[in-house]
Parts: structure tokens; sequence; C-alpha cells
């Protein structure tokens, strides 16, 4: 058991992560990797969330369903967590975890969505196995996401990454269900366009979202 952390020792401005580090602890939908129980009902997943305003915003729109923010800065998750606790969900947590321990957070053939959101490019080739697109994680994905109904989203502004993504996918036996180089001049469904913070700035910048669903069987 992790013991209980004041965020007022952490006020100073030069601290602020540690302050965020002691709200994320404090927090009861906040979680570490060691802590997290993988019985838990999960429904739709978010790897590399950033602050999991966009899995937060999700759940406010399908409170019937699950929602889990992953991502490995628990100072960026307790944006989400601190605005799910306001809004008062009671169907969304996050946790402190990297993608290659995915397998050992939900149980397979169990999400309806596993969303990838603006990850690291890692622009440099031999960086490629630690994107989240790579091979390595998209076999992971495939036992997680359900055989019937399941699907993987991905969005990025980083279009050479999502070129090489979708060679991946393919290669890696994915069907192609949604494709779009502009997601948001799109028809594609609104659901889809709802943002996440870093995506905000980059429409506001002017860059165009790259976006793709795909299913494995």
């Amino acid at each position: 058991m992790i013991e209980k952390i004041n965020p007022k020792d952490y006020i100073i401005t030069r601290k602020r992560k540690l302050y965020k580090f002691a709200l994320f602890h404090n927090s009861e939908i906040c979680y570490e990797f060691s802590q997290w129980d993988n019985t838990q009902n999960v429904n739709n997943l978010e790897i590399g969330a950033g602050t999991g305003l966009f899995s937060e915003e999700r759940a406010k729109m399908k409170p019937g369903e699950c929602f889990l923010a992953v991502d490995v800065k628990g100072d960026r998750l307790i944006q989400g967590a601190r605005k799910a606790e306001l809004d008062n969900l009671d169907n969304i947590k996050f946790l402190r975890a990297r993608g290659d321990q995915l397998t050992e957070v939900v149980k397979e053939n169990s999400l309806n969505s596993l969303w990838i959101t603006f990850p690291d490019p890692y622009p440099r080739k031999r960086n490629s196995g630690r994107r989240l697109t790579h091979p390595t994680f998209l076999k992971k994905y495939a036992k997680l996401i359900k055989k019937e109904g399941g699907a993987l989203y991905f969005k990025t502004d980083a279009t050479e990454l999502f070129k090489w993504s979708l060679e991946q996918l393919v290669n890696e036996g994915w069907n192609i269900e949604e494709l779009s180089f502009d997601l948001h001049e799109s028809d594609l469904l609104d659901e889809y366009k709802v943002m996440t913070t870093y995506e905000k700035r980059f429409v506001q910048e002017g860059l165009k979202i790259n976006f793709v669903k795909a299913t494995h069987k």
C-alpha cells in the first residue's frame, strides 16, 4: 500500500511535478501498475493518453461503458482524473503503465476500442521498435481487442508515422475500416473528432489530423 502524500507540501512552482505526483497518488481513480487489478472491467482503453482528457470526454459520452486511460507519466494523467472527479464520473480510471504491459492490464478479447492518440513518432529508424504502432505492439493489441465488434483507432499529426503505421497494420493482417488524412474535414463520426490536449493545439496551428480505424480477425 502506497502512503498518502499531502499535495500541499508541493505547492512551490519548481516542484510542480512533485505536486501533481502527490495528487495522482491521492486520487482513488489513479493507479500505479503494481496496484492495478487486471480483473477489473475495461471496455475502452487509450494508450499514450497524456492528460487523459480525451478518454474523460468519451467516458461522459458513454456512461454505460468503462474506460481506462494509460500513460507512463502520472503528472499528466492527473489532469483528466481531476476533471473526472469534478464531473462525478464513475466509469473511468487512470493507470501509469507502459505499452508493453497492456497484456497484464486487461483481459484478452475484452476491448471494444483501443485508442492510440498522438504518440511520440520516434522518427529515427533505430528507435522504430518504440513506436506504439510497431508490429510488436500490434500483436499485443490484436489479443486484447474483441474479435467481434472491437477495433483499434489511431490518430496523429505526424504524417510519415501515419503512413508507416498503415503499412504495419496491413502487414500484420489488420483490416482498414475507416481512413482520413484530414479527420476534422471528413464526414466521419463526431465521436472520432473529440480532441486530445495536443490535438486542440495542432488544429489551431492548422495541422491536419490523420485517422484510421482498423480491425483484426
